[in-house]
């Protein structure tokens, strides 16, 4: 055996036929090697990727919300150096999507800055409003929730209405009190109203499904497809409206008034 090894040795370094053979062979080899040693690292550090990317997320949301109000061109403010919200990513802990009164509950609470009243949003669309907080966790009231009401409106005429759930699909909500005087139809996109302090004017929510005119004739009830899976949520985004407290104090003067 030595002495076949000694021979092959001689032989690759004599021939560069063999030679070629050889390093091919060992490239080969090894590149199949690093290449399970990569794929299997790669899987162990999948989290830290996510919690990367999350974070990413975190920062372009931010920057697309920040510019809802639009000024005249004459004003000169900068908004772009006006932060107006705060995102933070959370994973769901528990969801509940087939009872009348549905709730969630997230991996992050008071001591990472979660509050009553803010908003919960995905990449695709809304969820619902955190209404209790712990040091570590947080309740959601769902948008699949009888007592859920949330500001929305028609993307391309700014036609005010409420969305409510009526307790039956778990892919559907209902827009109600949108004037009979608004052009609507199938396939028309439902998003945030902005005339609140929990979520950001613009924020994608479903689509109509169908509509129809409510007895009384004056406003539409509309059936709206939503864009997130309710019965399958994973991450999501926590909103925090850095000038909720102002706007609050300010509505609470004037009504005083």
């Amino acid at each position: 055996m030595l002495l076949f090894g000694l021979s092959l040795i001689l032989t690759i370094q004599s021939h560069s036929y063999h030679r070629s053979k050889f390093i091919n062979s060992a490239n080969f080899l090894t590149g199949g090697i690093y290449g399970a040693a990569n794929s299997v690292g790669g899987y162990f550090n999948l989290k830290k990727q996510n919690d990367i990317l999350q974070e990413e997320n975190n920062y372009l949301r931010s920057l697309l919300y920040q510019n809802e109000i639009t000024v005249p061109d004459s004003i000169l403010i900068d908004t772009l150096n006006t932060t107006l919200y705060n995102f933070v990513s959370a994973k769901v802990f528990k969801n509940s999507y087939s009872s009348k009164n549905n709730y969630i509950t997230i991996n992050k609470g008071e001591s990472q800055g979660i509050a009553k009243d803010q908003g919960v949003i995905t990449s695709k669309g809304i969820v619902g409003i955190i209404e209790n907080t712990s040091s570590n966790y947080s309740s959601v009231i769902s948008i699949l929730n009888s007592k859920s009401r949330i500001n929305a409106q028609l993307k391309k005429t700014n036609h005010i209405g409420s969305l409510v759930w009526n307790g039956k699909s778990p892919y559907f909500c209902q827009l109600i009190d949108i004037s009979k005087f608004a052009p609507i139809k199938q396939g028309d996109t439902i998003v945030t109203g902005g005339q609140s302090t929990i979520f950001p004017k613009g924020v994608p929510i479903g689509v109509i499904s169908k509509f129809i005119l409510d007895p009384n004739g004056d406003t539409y009830t509309i059936n709206v497809e939503l864009f997130n899976d309710m019965t399958n949520l994973g991450h999501v985004y926590v909103v925090e409206n850095l000038q909720a407290e102002e706007i609050k104090q300010l509505e609470e003067s004037t009504l005083d008034e």
